[in-house]
Parts: C-alpha cells; sequence; structure tokens
C-alpha cells in the first residue's frame, strides 16, 4: 500500500488553468536553482601570463603589473616588479583587474619560485603574539615594533623581479609605463579607450 503512495507522489498532476491544462511536475522532478562549483572557472582569455594588467581595487589600485600565473584558487598571480613601482609578489582576483594589450615576456623567471609562491599556505599571515592586560596598557607609550618581512619572500621577489627586470629594459618606454599609474579624469571614455 505504502508503494502506491509513493508513485502517485512522484507522478506529475494536471491542472486546469482557464480553457487550457497544464502539467505540473512532481517537486523532486523540477530543475535544481542551485548547482554546486565544482566546474573550475576559466579565466578570460586576455588574461595571458605577460600580460600587462590594471590593478581596479585594493592597496595598489591604479597600478600596472605583470601577471606571472593562474593559480588553483581563482586568483592571479601577479608582480610590480617590485623595483618598478612598488608592487609585491601578490595574488589578485581577476575580476579586479583591466587586461591591456602590452606583453612581457616571462622567459628565464624560475619556475620552482613560481611553484613556491602559488603554493597554500604562502601569503598567509604567521599570527603575533599579542600583549595581554596590563602589559599592553603600560606599552603603549612605546613605539610600536616595525613589521619584519620574511628573508625568504624577499629573496623570491628578487628571484622573479631579476629576470623580469632584464627583459623590461630591452623594450622602449615600457619601464616608464609600468611606473606610471593608471586613472581617469574627467571626460575620459573607457569604455572608447583602448586598452
Amino acid at each position: 500500500m505504502s508503494s502506491t503512495k509513493d508513485t502517485s507522489k512522484s507522478e506529475n498532476k494536471t491542472k486546469k488553468f482557464g480553457k487550457s491544462e497544464r502539467t505540473i511536475p512532481h517537486h523532486t522532478q523540477k530543475a535544481k536553482k542551485f548547482y554546486p562549483a565544482d566546474a573550475e572557472a576559466k579565466p578570460r582569455k586576455s588574461l595571458q601570463p605577460g600580460t600587462v594588467l590594471i590593478l581596479l581595487a585594493g592597496r595598489f589600485r591604479g597600478k600596472r603589473v605583470v601577471l606571472l600565473k593562474h593559480l588553483p584558487q581563482g586568483v592571479l598571480m601577479v608582480t610590480g616588479p617590485f623595483k618598478i613601482n612598488g608592487v609585491p609578489l601578490r595574488r589578485v582576483n581577476a575580476r579586479y583587474v583591466i587586461a591591456t594589450s602590452a606583453k612581457v615576456e616571462l622567459r628565464g623567471i624560475d619556475e620552482k619560485v613560481l611553484e613556491k609562491v602559488g603554493e597554500e599556505g604562502y601569503f598567509t599571515r604567521e599570527k603575533a603574539q599579542q600583549k595581554k592586560g596590563e602589559e599592553q596598557f603600560f606599552s603603549q607609550g612605546e613605539k610600536p615594533e616595525k613589521k619584519q618581512i620574511a628573508s625568504d619572500r624577499a629573496n623570491d621577489q628578487k628571484a622573479v623581479d631579476k629576470s623580469l627586470l632584464a627583459t623590461i629594459g630591452k623594450e622602449p618606454h615600457l619601464k616608464e609605463y609600468l611606473a606610471s599609474s593608471f586613472s581617469l579624469r574627467k571626460g575620459d571614455r573607457p569604455h572608447e579607450m583602448k586598452w
């Protein structure tokens, strides 16, 4: 008896709406509204390694950077190079960049360093020991300690930038282009600009 109830529940129902009839599927047969994000998002065709990008958000907005690679987390690995415009190796969401037509050769960059930088825990901060209670209260007048950058991160930055700087120096005006920051002024029409 319970089997007849189950089949009747999964059957389609016919309802009359005015002069016409419509079959309404059972709720188990309706299309799902939510689909899991298993499929990896494909990056835009314009976001190829070596492309010069303009950052649109964050601390370095308006800076021009070089795209090094796509990371598996769905973000982009970019660098300034640091010596030219002060942008270190960092991850950037692809939605917050504009790809330009300028390209930089990426030959000579150490792939091992890029793999190391692209790992999951590379950019996570180390938890600092915070002073608690009275110690923190009485140390308010002291100067805060200067933030120390890990020497291995600085070495990775230098290793990546070394070959990039050599190729950027060969191109005329590319160094000045990367050093300049992007901004829009009154009357500028970004939809008519050639990137």
